[in-house]
């Protein structure tokens, strides 16, 4: 949830409302994977961004999204959780399934979808006039969940806690968010996105604009989370990507004005070490891209 998602849905009035619950295990025939995308595509009006990528993202682990700029990664990224739609004359085809559930499916809440699977973005950004607890809590009473004050407080150390920030800003909770540094803002933008208790949060390039040490830090707060979530992040960076990655997808363009394509996937040590593609082995080597 963003300052600028004023196109967003109304919320929905009750709990009612939410994702459908998963299919049962006797009706699959297995748990259902948190998420996996079916022939998914991805398009700007005519200009087809991404094509027909078939990914499934496992319970409780980290997939790194890597590829060189411009083959759709962001954009790919952002039609999990139906952000896409938000860009004037963006729309995808295929399936993306949450617990079994496709999002996209008639009857689908794109409101709840989005708590369900949360997002933090390349820059860190908080409401930034708002308290460093307003913002924890703009995502719960945006979805109208329950606000008592006992568990308002209970809600706001949990997930500054879960995003690592709770000793820094324990003393300050009423402070404007804007007062933060680059790095603490980024994790109070993920604590924002853990207060709606999603599923899977999604990162996009989430250190791309902070310095070494908030970097490491986030790093530390994948691994953390990973433990209860299923996190996809795209980075550019490959060191970071083997740091803290369970799998890797590598997404390349073969020409320009084509779409972006899922070429490799698999456990990350396997794609850094002994990619079967050989686009994947040149990118992972720094020959191209």
């Amino acid at each position: 949830m963003t300052s600028g998602d004023t196109s967003a849905p109304p919320a929905p009035t009750s709990e009612a409302a939410a994702v459908p619950p998963p299919v049962p295990a006797e009706v699959t025939g297995a748990l259902a994977p948190p998420m996996r995308t079916v022939a998914l595509d991805a398009f700007f009006g005519r200009h087809h961004a991404v094509q027909d990528i078939n990914l499934t993202f496992p319970d409780r682990s980290v997939t790194a999204i890597i590829g060189p700029s411009g083959c759709g990664k962001s954009t790919f990224i952002r039609t999990l959780n139906r952000m896409h739609e938000l860009v004037p004359n963006a729309y995808a085809k295929g399936e993306v399934l949450l617990r079994g559930q496709d999002v996209y499916g008639r009857g689908a809440d794109p409101v709840a979808i989005r708590r369900a699977i949360g997002m933090v973005f390349q820059r860190p950004n908080p409401f930034p006039t708002k308290s460093i607890a307003d913002n924890v809590w703009a995502g719960p009473r945006f979805i109208r969940m329950n606000m008592r004050r006992a568990h308002r407080e209970e809600l706001l150390e949990r997930t500054l806690r879960g995003a690592g920030l709770w000793d820094e800003v324990k003393n300050r909770l009423s402070a404007p968010a804007g007062g933060l540094s680059g790095g603490q803002q980024q994790r109070l933008c993920i604590a924002r996105a853990l207060a709606v208790e999603p599923d899977v949060l999604l990162m996009d390039e989430p250190c791309s604009a902070l310095d070494p040490q908030s970097t490491l830090r986030i790093e530390e707060l994948i691994a953390e989370l990973k433990e209860r979530l299923t996190i996809v992040i795209v980075t550019h960076n490959m060191q970071q990507a083997a740091r803290v990655s369970d799998f890797t997808a590598f997404f390349t363009i073969e020409n320009e004005g084509e779409p972006g394509r899922l070429i490799e996937t698999g456990p990350t040590d396997s794609i850094f070490s002994r990619p079967a593609n050989p686009s994947t082995e040149a990118y992972v080597s720094g020959r191209f891209g």
